[in-house]
């Protein structure tokens, strides 16, 4: 589990330092807290925070359940695919909203996988005892 953890861990980090450009973005653009509004490259970077974390809710449940009833090797490459897509989200989102479908994708996929491969995994085991 130790590789799944791992990422875990690394899917925090990523959501720290979107917030850490989040913050350096508040205080580049001259948007006063608690303000999320008024310069449209910081409510970019804003958005995109919030969004990674709207995705974290399922990706850190998913991958745990996925982890523990399909596998754990899969589980952690798909959850490398998520790391990667949300950070297409971001290069894509902060240069035109237009650009953020391609690393939504790459971050969604994984998570619906894991999702749902997960709760498969749980349902088999309770069906097949």
């Amino acid at each position: 589990m130790e590789l799944v953890y791992i990422v875990i861990g690394l899917a925090l980090v990523e959501f720290w330092a979107f917030g850490l450009l989040v913050g350096g973005q508040r205080v580049k653009r001259k948007v006063s807290a608690p303000a999320t509004t008024g310069d449209d490259i910081f409510e970019r970077y804003h958005r995109v925070h919030y969004n990674t974390m709207e995705q974290l809710i399922i990706f850190i449940p998913a991958i745990l359940l996925y982890a523990n009833y399909i596998s754990i090797n899969w589980a952690a490459g798909l959850g490398v695919v998520y790391l990667l897509g949300r950070i297409v989200y971001l290069t894509g989102y902060v240069k035109d909203p237009k650009k953020r479908s391609m690393g939504f994708g790459l971050s969604w996929m994984p998570a619906t996988i894991l999702l749902l491969g997960g709760l498969g995994g749980a349902a088999w085991k309770v069906i097949g005892s």
